[in-house]
């Protein structure tokens, strides 16, 4: 751990395009074999299970479950482990007496690594390309069970926007909603949500269809308010500020939009919002066409007069400038609550630098939050396929992205930074704390603090996508000492908050509609 990083090359100015799809990994089929790179990156999930046909479906199944000569690999426990560490080493090494050969010899090192995940997903059924959108959403009504607390399901309001963002409980019982395609409303103690807060940022609904996973730019993402809100009544918004004919990329007939990760603040007031400030944003040459899905925009607070603000990878920009002090993405910032960059920050001083930068080599940070009692700062992040993180953020440090991830490229090619001409040594470089591999699209959290279920006090309670599930972890020093699974195939969880009473707030994101849900102790 250090408190500095190597000098990192800076980017031209003018963005080099990706494709927004093939930036993000998105599900594209591409007509080449693992191990090579399909043009942009795309994916190329069906060469998984094609490897996996020609090399393993003789002796453990085209399903997994096994034949005559081998045994399954789904439904079972695994002799030699299930990790995919240890699928992958079984796959390498064999096992000595039994008919499982060594392929160490066969396929190269990013084949058998992608070929244990494939088989990790399909244990966990977590198929990669089953995003949990299609699957009906019943809400439990019965008692559900965990190892400290009985808890059940109460639905607080249905029918949302099927792409919700955010949740922010208030001191009345009211709650601060965003919709990524609409904006800002309220939630009435009494399940009503009022119309869109006018005057606040909005979102925009011209983007492609695909579903519930939509792609567009300009998208409003989190809300929070401020920790003596009572007093001061300010909210804080995260959104991407959305812009046309107003940089290089979008001058012209036929340009796209472009857009980047802006933080106001504001009141509401009768409704509408006002004494807007903004706190932070970025020069709109550094505006690109993509979707917003990767900013992050999380806003966490410390309690001693700092923010802290997620910004993900530009797609606009594929996987450069992350790794750069002079690019405000791949970075959580940290700010005074004013707006003003603090002059402890690890990078203030370095010429060039975005001086709010507090650490950098994020790739999709979904998840941000500061814990009172220890003074931790806690970041959940998504990786490619493969590599979803939780992560102690640590003042100055880098934790990695694009130069290297638990996970691999959706092409199957392994995520070392090839091409970019960087070079960090591995040591000065962040692991985290927990591994999610295969990755369940890991979302929001937050650090419970409440009364009502006081076993879980200290714990983080971490929600995910196409995991559709709420997991428990403990933190001691710094350290995974325990996990649970409190919420199991419920739906999308897109955030998770903590009423004032202590009860929890699931904001669930599905095709039908989305629902905020509130877990009671029985």
């Amino acid at each position: 751990m250090r408190d500095s990083v190597p000098s990192v090359p800076s980017l031209p100015s003018a963005p080099s395009l990706v494709p927004c799809l093939a930036a993000l990994g998105c599900l594209l089929t591409a007509a080449t074999s693992l191990g090579q790179a399909p043009a942009s990156g795309a994916s190329d999930s069906s060469a998984w299970a094609a490897l996996y046909v020609d090399y393993c479906a003789v002796c453990h199944g085209a399903d997994l479950s096994g034949e005559a000569q081998g045994t399954p690999l789904v439904g079972v426990e695994l002799k030699h482990g299930d990790s995919v560490e240890q699928i992958a080493a079984t796959i390498a090494k064999g096992v000595r007496g039994t008919g499982m050969e060594a392929f160490s010899g066969e396929l190269s090192d990013t084949q058998i690594r992608s070929l244990a995940i494939y088989i990790a997903e399909e244990r966990a059924q977590m198929p990669f390309a089953d995003f949990k959108v299609a699957a009906p959403l019943e809400v439990p009504t019965a008692v559900q069970s965990s190892e400290l607390h009985d808890f059940r399901f109460e639905t607080v309001v249905a029918d949302l926007d099927p792409l919700p963002y955010s949740i922010a409980p208030l001191p009345d019982g009211r709650i601060l909603l965003t919709e990524k395609m609409r904006g800002l409303s309220v939630i009435s103690p009494q399940g009503e949500q009022s119309d869109l807060v006018a005057g606040a940022p909005t979102g925009y609904d011209d983007a492609p269809s695909g579903g519930i996973l939509r792609f567009g730019n300009g998208w409003i993402l989190d809300v929070a308010p401020h920790p003596e809100f009572e007093e001061n009544g300010w909210i804080y918004l995260s959104y991407g500020d959305r812009c046309s004919d107003c940089n290089e990329v979008s001058r012209g007939a036929g340009k796209p939009p472009v857009s980047a990760l802006k933080l106001v603040r504001g009141r509401i007031r009768d409704g509408r919002w006002v004494d807007e400030e903004t706190l932070w944003a970025v020069d709109k040459k550094l505006y690109a066409p993509g979707t917003d899905m990767a900013a992050g925009g999380r806003i966490a607070f410390d309690g001693a007069g700092h923010l802290f603000l997620s910004f993900g990878m530009m797609p606009g920009f594929g996987y450069t400038g992350i790794q750069d002090l002079d690019r405000p993405w791949g970075k959580i910032h940290r700010l005074h609550d004013d707006g003003r960059v603090p002059a402890d920050n690890p990078f203030v001083d370095v010429p060039g630098a975005f001086g709010t930068i507090w650490t950098l080599g994020h790739r999709s940070p979904h998840g941000l939050e500061f814990d009172p009692a220890t003074g931790q700062l806690w970041e959940t992040e998504m990786g490619p396929r493969g590599g979803d993180e939780v992560n102690l953020i640590v003042r100055g440090h880098n934790y990695g992205w694009p130069l290297t991830s638990k996970g691999v490229h959706y092409n199957g090619k392994p995520v070392d930074g090839e091409g970019l001409g960087i070079t960090v040594p591995l040591e000065d470089i962040d692991q985290p704390v927990v591994d999610l591999t295969p990755g369940v699209a890991v979302s929001s959290f937050v650090v419970y603090d409440g009364e009502a279920f006081p076993g879980w006090r200290g714990h983080l309670l971490v929600g995910s996508l196409k995991g559709s599930d709420v997991e428990r972890y403990v933190m001691e020093d710094g350290r995974l000492v325990a996990r649970e699974k409190v919420v199991e195939d419920l739906a999308r969880v897109r955030d998770i908050e903590v009423a004032p009473d202590g009860t929890i707030l699931l904001l669930l994101e599905h095709a039908s509609g989305g629902q905020i849900v509130r877990m009671t102790p029985q």
